[in-house]
């Protein structure tokens, strides 16, 4: 079973995604109660969960059966605005071979904005953008469109930015002169997984791609 729990983990945060946009989606917003907004917060912290299972596939960690880790990371980049899974997994695989340097997909080194700007670059495409609009309209014509707006589309946009902040931003800006060019926040358990699932604790990662999001907590030492 040991060797199956990042797939279990994997349809818990699949199941949770979904089960909550579900209800959103159906629920009429009363925009004078905190609720709403708490679910906005909540749903995009599930993106962010369902693009990291993605990512644990692309290291193999979501499944030793190959076939399995594989389905579960196309699912879930798919599910992550229509990414495609081979394209990051080929730049992520890059992005750990060469880290901190020009052949680096992830790295830019300029400001903040500059840097989202080249990263969005990288792994958004035109295509990606037109189907998701058709696909926006698709789901306003079954649901409010404020509600798709607030609740499957606001929270991916969202979520590229946690996941860009505190997981490619904070770690690699300034490159640090380490054999990882890279830097961890201070050991916090319940902050590293509410800020990026434990992907603060980057140093680790980059140490240990094979430690699935879930167990990085036991590697951060200090």
């Amino acid at each position: 079973m040991k060797s199956y729990y990042g797939l279990l983990i994997g349809i818990l945060i699949l199941s949770l995604w979904s089960t909550h946009l579900f209800f959103w989606l159906n629920h009429t917003i009363d925009w004078l109660s905190v609720w709403p907004y708490i679910a906005f917060l909540i749903q995009t912290h599930l993106y962010t969960g369902i693009f990291i299972t993605a990512h644990d596939a692309m290291h193999g960690t979501v499944c030793k059966h190959r076939t399995l880790n594989t389905a579960m990371g196309t699912l879930c980049a798919a599910l992550f605005a229509l990414n495609y899974y081979p394209t990051l997994n080929q730049k992520h695989h890059l992005h750990h071979r060469f880290v901190g340097t020009e052949q680096d997909p992830d790295y830019h080194g300029g400001s903040f904005w500059l840097w989202y700007w080249s990263f969005a670059k990288q792994y958004i495409t035109w295509w990606q953008i037109l189907l998701m609009a058709l696909l926006f309209n698709a789901l306003s014509l079954v649901f409010e469109q404020t509600n798709v707006a607030i609740f499957w589309a606001l929270p991916s946009v969202l979520a590229t930015f946690q996941l860009f902040y505190f997981g490619t931003f904070i770690p690699h800006r300034h490159s640090p002169e380490n054999k990882h060019k890279s830097v961890s926040m201070p050991r916090n358990h319940l902050l590293a997984f509410l800020s990026c699932y434990f992907f603060g604790y980057h140093y680790e990662h980059h140490d240990s791609p094979a430690t699935p999001w879930w167990k990085l907590y036991s590697l951060k030492k200090s």
